[in-house]
């Protein structure tokens, strides 16, 4: 058989297994692949200059894109600290819904927000957290995300849930597991951020335990 017979073959199985991107699907790939690369040289930049000093030039310049295509994918540059957070919540649900049937619902989201927080890089997310501690824009989105991840809990917990019963439940330790969070991750940057991130989700947790008692 001949070699064009053969690659022509070949190409066609590829094509009708759909191993080969479709134009569609790589305009996406791309457009994603560039939101990515804004996101990370806006990170690296309000980590190393702070919010305020940034500006959005800055970030064009370091992502190599123009002013005009920065706002393709963001309309601010809050929204660029909110990308950074987006995959949280789903990632959370996962993690719960993953967790073994046996586990409580307190102890099933302890256990998948240690999970979370373990893949943060610690240094990264303290520098964050005092990054949206001083600037009263971002504490604002802080707050809208809080929400989302209470949402999220509680969605995660709820598909572990037999009863209307096990529901309410689902919806109050979401509550109180947020709660933590936030408390917990404002001790924790008090503190100076000395113990690992997962090694204060498992305080905190006790904690709550103590005063469920």
């Amino acid at each position: 058989m001949k070699a064009s017979n053969v690659a022509g073959k070949r190409a066609k199985s590829l094509s009708a297994e759909g191993k080969f991107p479709t134009a569609t699907g790589l305009r996406e790939r791309k457009r994603q692949e560039t939101r990515d690369r804004l996101a990370r040289a806006a990170m690296t930049l309000f980590l190393e200059r702070g919010f305020e000093a940034t500006t959005i030039d800055d970030i064009a310049a370091a992502a190599d894109v123009s002013r005009r295509s920065f706002f393709h994918y963001f309309a601010s540059k809050e929204d660029v600290v909110a990308a950074w957070q987006e995959g949280a919540a789903s990632a959370l649900v996962a993690e719960i819904v993953a967790r073994p049937a046996d586990e409580s619902m307190l102890t099933a989201a302890e256990n998948a927000i240690a999970a979370a927080v373990k893949r943060l890089d610690p240094a990264e997310a303290a520098a964050m957290s005092r990054l949206k501690r001083d600037n009263p824009a971002l504490q604002a989105r802080d707050q809208l995300k809080y929400e989302k991840l209470e949402r999220a809990l509680a969605d995660g917990l709820a598909q572990r849930a037999r009863t209307k019963s096990d529901r309410q439940k689902a919806r109050l330790v979401a509550m109180i597991a947020t709660g933590a969070m936030r408390v917990g991750g404002e001790s924790w940057i008090g503190e100076g951020a000395r113990e690992k991130p997962e090694a204060f989700v498992r305080r905190t947790f006790d904690a709550i335990r103590a005063i469920l008692k």
